[in-house]
């Protein structure tokens, strides 16, 4: 295998490689999938002089360890974590060059759930459907990493983009999530849709890279049943038959039965999918 590599010392609870997503393939039933914070993304991409849609990895809570067999420049951003280099700090949401056979470390997260690694010249697995993206849920793009395995590096450009904004700061307090009701709102009774837009929940632990599960008030139905699946969009709102509303993210499923009250914006989706676990969250309906 080409130098031009890195193998993983520590895995960490679930280290994915991602990038924009693989779009245009929802009617085949592949999800869009992709990094679930695509500004992280952008931003330490260009910090190492890549384009937007290379490959990085996305860790989940408590990093990962990672052994470059070359010398690479390399960016920690997305959630606020200690990063360091051989045991000594290095800098997060900036570049930093790692020498060949360093062993760089991203600790667990400070603030936010996902943190995102750019090395320059992207992650070089071969890409499925136009994507090097990991999918949960469909199986497709290269496994979730472990020890020992040893990913490919694309060239380095060695050209250093424009950093137009500053590392972003983790998730606010209290996550807020513009919400266009529809299609299926009247499937609720008004009272509901008033819980909806006044009430506040809390993001429950059981949430991943599917879905924002949610605790707090039930929603009432006004209609019994069940519809036929239908089609799932990113921030699809779907309330499953407890009630508690489930916010659709990147490995969504592509169909679904139960019926959705809103779908949120997805310029909103980056916090959301940064929010621990006990975040207060509302819902804001918009136009």
């Amino acid at each position: 295998m080409t130098d031009r590599a890195f193998a993983v010392v520590r895995a960490g609870a679930l280290t994915t490689v991602q990038d924009l997503g693989r779009t245009g393939y929802a009617h085949l039933g592949v999800p869009r999938s992709g990094a679930l914070d695509p500004a992280a993304v952008g931003l330490v991409n260009r910090l190492v002089g890549n384009p937007e849609t290379a490959a990085v990895l996305e860790t989940t809570v408590n990093g990962c360890a990672l052994r470059p067999r070359c010398a690479v420049t390399v960016a920690v951003g997305g959630a606020p974590c200690p990063v360091r280099v051989d045991g000594r700090p290095a800098a997060w949401g900036t570049a930093v060059r790692v020498a060949a056979g360093s062993v760089l470390d991203i600790g667990a997260a400070v603030r936010g759930v996902r943190a995102y690694v750019a090395f320059g010249g992207g992650i070089g697995v071969e890409p499925v459907l136009g994507s090097r993206s990991t999918d949960l849920l469909s199986g497709l793009g290269p496994a979730p990493l472990v020890e020992e395995a040893v990913l490919p590096l694309g060239p380095e450009t060695g050209v250093r983009g424009a950093v137009d904004a500053p590392p972003w700061p983790g998730p606010p307090d209290e996550l807020v999530l513009r919400v266009r009701l529809g299609p299926r709102d009247d499937w609720f009774t008004a009272a509901a849709l008033r819980t909806l837009a006044t009430r506040a929940y809390r993001v429950s632990p059981a949430s991943n890279r599917i879905g924002l599960r949610l605790e707090g008030p039930a929603l009432e139905r006004a209609l019994p049943g069940e519809l036929a699946s239908e089609g799932m969009v990113l921030g699809a709102v779907q309330v499953p038959p407890d009630g508690r509303p489930v916010v659709f993210l990147a490995d969504h499923p592509t169909t679904g039965g139960y019926p959705v009250v809103g779908v949120v914006r997805e310029a909103d989706l980056g916090a959301a999918a940064q929010a621990v676990p006990g975040t207060p969250v509302r819902f804001t309906p918009t136009r």
